[in-house]
């Protein structure tokens, strides 16, 4: 799989998602005309996670006046995301990626290593994804704090 680039169309995909008001399937295309911040990440309910999604959550009201929505992507299936969720009071949908196929279609699915074992994981990156459905801006290898500001100041510029 080549390297997704800025220009390029973001890969579709449709798949489980959480949100506060149930479970349904949701697919990007459902969010054509709109900019979209799909932001992959390791595992609900750890601190970097939890940093990453309670910024965007605080964040929300200044994304959606800018006309964009957030979608949270890890492997974690329907019942951690449903927990992870109410936990932090989550506004927007944790898609379910099991298979890590949407994850491996954007490239974040890559080696890792930690104290030294070598393993298979998310590399947290955000893409922000203009209303045409191509990729606008990508955020490899994200660090959390400050990282919804981040993200948000770039859409104010579009």
């Amino acid at each position: 799989m080549s390297e997704i680039t800025v220009g390029a169309e973001a890969p579709a995909f449709s798949a489980p998602a959480v949100t506060r008001e149930g479970e349904s399937t949701i697919s990007l295309a459902d969010y054509l005309g709109k900019y979209v911040v799909v932001y992959f990440y390791p595992k609900d309910d750890t601190p970097g996670c939890t940093t990453q999604a309670c910024g965007f959550r605080d964040h929300r009201p200044d994304y959606e006046a800018v006309g964009a929505v957030i979608l949270g992507i890890s492997p974690d299936d329907a019942t951690s995301h449903a927990k992870f969720s109410e936990k932090f009071t989550l506004p927007f949908p944790l898609v379910s990626d099991p298979d890590h196929a949407i994850a491996e279609a954007y490239g974040v699915w890559k080696e890792k290593t930690n104290y030294g074992k070598t393993y298979m994981g998310i590399e947290r990156t955000t893409f922000v994804i203009d209303k045409d459905g191509k990729i606008a801006k990508i955020y490899p290898r994200v660090k959390v704090d400050q990282h919804a500001e981040k993200v948000l100041e770039f859409l104010r510029s579009l």
